[in-house]
């Protein structure tokens, strides 16, 4: 139980990521938040997790040789990180927070799945396809409610959160690889970490960063920094540590339901009937999966 709690708390954090940028300062743009965020939690990232991996060598887990698989793993999970931040926040710019984040979560089950499935050959167990049924149903509403307005989602706003979607499944899939090959889940986080980064510094010269100045800006990077890449992605991987990719991506789903949440509280956004049910589905898919999981195995397949 505790991986899957690991992964939800991960999830809560993620959830704060576009609430965060909307009450931050004016000015601020998808990528010039999306490479900000990465410098300063991909570095911290990496500096968390090395160091508690070599704490964890220290104890007697080494980490196999590098292989230029591993490496080539490892670069995947960088440049797939690198790769979601403008995504996600073009997403989130376009169609609010709310259905942003549950449209770019949600996709990642489903995607997580097939990409698993292809790389391992075993098809996801019974609450996975139950779990994701359900999600696909709930991410379905939500795309064609929209807002309280019922015109349904921007289909460039629609198109960049199902690109962070995909991206999120990726290295989640990369990640899970590198693990079921006998990398540390701290080594694995930590080169996650200094890849994002590394990609992020080559984002900062094409973004408009006055806003850093701002003593809103500051917090608002650090927060984003700090809590949701350093914080949640080191829970995230340690849960996936002990669970399949497709698992720890449907556990995600509480991401875009804290998202929602935190849209119609404090920032004022409003669902159509529609996407008020869908949410309501989503939360039964993840629901349905969190039973499902309760006493997950180390590398075993769901179902």
């Amino acid at each position: 139980m505790l991986p899957v709690l690991a992964v939800l708390v991960a999830a809560v954090l993620f959830g704060t990521t576009g609430t965060s940028q909307a009450l931050g300062p004016d000015g601020a743009t998808p990528l010039g938040v999306g490479a900000v965020r990465l410098v300063v939690g991909g570095t911290a990232l990496a500096v968390l997790g090395f160091a508690l991996a070599r704490r964890r060598a220290a104890s007697g887990r080494a980490n196999p040789p590098l292989s230029a698989r591993a490496l080539v793993l490892m670069a995947v999970t960088g440049a797939c990180l690198a790769a979601y931040q403008p995504l996600f926040f073009l997403g989130t710019a376009r169609n609010g927070v709310a259905v942003g984040t549950v449209i770019a979560l949600g996709s990642s089950p489903v995607i997580a799945g097939i990409v698993e499935w292809l790389v391992t050959r075993r098809a996801p167990g019974a609450t996975w396809l139950g779990a994701t049924a359900l999600s696909t149903v709930g991410v379905a509403l939500l795309a064609f409610g929209g807002s309280a307005g019922g015109t349904g989602a921007d289909p460039a706003g629609l198109l960049a959160s199902l690109g962070a979607g995909t991206a999120f499944a990726i290295f989640a899939n990369a990640q899970r690889r590198l693990m079921a090959g006998g990398w540390d889940p701290f080594t694995v986080a930590g080169a996650m970490g200094l890849g994002s980064a590394v990609c992020a510094l080559g984002l900062l010269p094409f973004a408009d960063l006055a806003w850093v100045g701002a003593a809103s800006g500051v917090a608002m990077a650090a927060w984003l920094g700090l809590a949701t890449v350093a914080a949640a992605y080191t829970l995230f991987t340690w849960g996936l540590d002990r669970l399949t990719a497709a698992t720890a991506a449907t556990l995600t789903l509480a991401e875009p339901l804290t998202a929602s949440l935190l849209g119609i509280l404090l920032l004022g956004e409003r669902l159509s009937p529609l996407a008020v049910a869908g949410l309501c589905v989503l939360a039964g898919g993840l629901v349905l999966l969190a039973w499902g999981s309760r006493t997950p195995r180390p590398f075993a397949v769901e179902g």
